[in-house]
Protein backbone atom coordinates (compact mmCIF):
# COMPACT_ATOMS: atom_id res chain seq x y z
CA UNK A 1 0.00 0.00 0.00
CA UNK A 2 2.86 2.38 0.35
CA UNK A 3 3.96 2.22 -2.89
CA UNK A 4 0.57 3.07 -4.35
CA UNK A 5 0.85 6.25 -1.92
CA UNK A 6 3.77 7.14 -3.21
CA UNK A 7 2.49 6.61 -6.79
CA UNK A 8 -0.46 9.31 -5.93
CA UNK A 9 1.52 11.46 -4.39
CA UNK A 10 4.04 12.02 -7.37
CA UNK A 11 0.96 11.75 -9.71
CA UNK A 12 -0.71 14.34 -7.81
CA UNK A 13 1.58 17.42 -8.83
CA UNK A 14 1.42 19.20 -11.99
CA UNK A 15 5.34 19.72 -12.36
CA UNK A 16 6.02 15.82 -12.29
CA UNK A 17 3.27 14.61 -14.62
CA UNK A 18 4.38 17.37 -17.12
CA UNK A 19 7.99 15.39 -16.19
CA UNK A 20 6.56 12.23 -17.14
CA UNK A 21 5.02 13.85 -20.24
CA UNK A 22 8.51 14.54 -21.83
CA UNK A 23 9.80 11.21 -20.82
CA UNK A 24 7.14 9.64 -22.31
CA UNK A 25 8.86 10.20 -25.86
CA UNK A 26 12.22 8.43 -24.39
CA UNK A 27 15.23 9.15 -21.71
CA UNK A 28 16.26 12.75 -21.02
CA UNK A 29 19.47 13.98 -19.25
CA UNK A 30 18.53 15.92 -16.33
CA UNK A 31 19.82 19.07 -17.44
CA UNK A 32 17.79 18.15 -20.69
CA UNK A 33 14.83 17.94 -18.58
CA UNK A 34 15.37 21.21 -16.02
CA UNK A 35 15.60 23.39 -19.58
CA UNK A 36 12.19 22.12 -20.23
CA UNK A 37 11.15 24.39 -16.74
CA UNK A 38 11.79 27.62 -14.96
CA UNK A 39 12.70 26.40 -12.10
CA UNK A 40 16.31 25.62 -9.96
CA UNK A 41 18.00 22.50 -10.44
CA UNK A 42 17.68 21.69 -6.80
CA UNK A 43 13.32 21.46 -7.45
CA UNK A 44 13.75 19.88 -10.68
CA UNK A 45 16.01 17.32 -8.85
CA UNK A 46 13.73 16.99 -5.81
CA UNK A 47 10.62 16.08 -8.41
CA UNK A 48 12.61 13.66 -10.09
CA UNK A 49 13.28 11.95 -6.63
CA UNK A 50 9.62 11.92 -5.77
CA UNK A 51 9.00 10.13 -9.57
CA UNK A 52 12.28 8.00 -8.90
CA UNK A 53 10.36 6.57 -4.74
CA UNK A 54 7.26 6.04 -6.64
CA UNK A 55 9.07 3.97 -9.26
CA UNK A 56 7.94 5.80 -12.26
CA UNK A 57 11.07 6.81 -13.82
CA UNK A 58 14.29 5.17 -13.73
CA UNK A 59 17.95 6.30 -14.24
CA UNK A 60 21.22 5.68 -15.69
CA UNK A 61 24.30 6.92 -15.25
CA UNK A 62 26.64 7.64 -18.23
CA UNK A 63 30.04 9.34 -17.80
CA UNK A 64 29.21 12.88 -16.05
CA UNK A 65 25.08 12.71 -17.02
CA UNK A 66 22.32 11.00 -15.37
CA UNK A 67 19.65 10.16 -17.73
CA UNK A 68 15.76 9.35 -16.80
CA UNK A 69 13.51 6.89 -18.62
CA UNK A 70 10.01 6.71 -18.27
CA UNK A 71 8.91 2.52 -16.43
CA UNK A 72 5.62 1.70 -18.35
CA UNK A 73 5.04 -1.58 -16.10
CA UNK A 74 4.28 0.78 -12.91
CA UNK A 75 1.14 2.49 -15.07
CA UNK A 76 0.29 -0.86 -16.10
CA UNK A 77 0.20 -1.67 -12.81
CA UNK A 78 -1.96 1.19 -11.70
CA UNK A 79 -4.54 0.25 -13.96
CA UNK A 80 -4.88 -2.73 -13.23
CA UNK A 81 -5.36 -1.62 -9.44
CA UNK A 82 -8.06 1.02 -11.01
CA UNK A 83 -9.48 -1.31 -12.31
CA UNK A 84 -10.70 -3.72 -9.45
CA UNK A 85 -13.25 -0.88 -9.09
CA UNK A 86 -15.04 -0.70 -12.31
CA UNK A 87 -18.62 -1.70 -11.37
CA UNK A 88 -20.08 -4.67 -13.57
CA UNK A 89 -23.55 -4.17 -13.08
CA UNK A 90 -23.59 -0.87 -14.99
Amino acid sequence: MVIIQALFKALADPVRRQILQLLKDGKMSAGEISNQFDMTNATISYHLNILKKADLISETKYKNFIYYDIQASVFEELVLFASQFERKNK
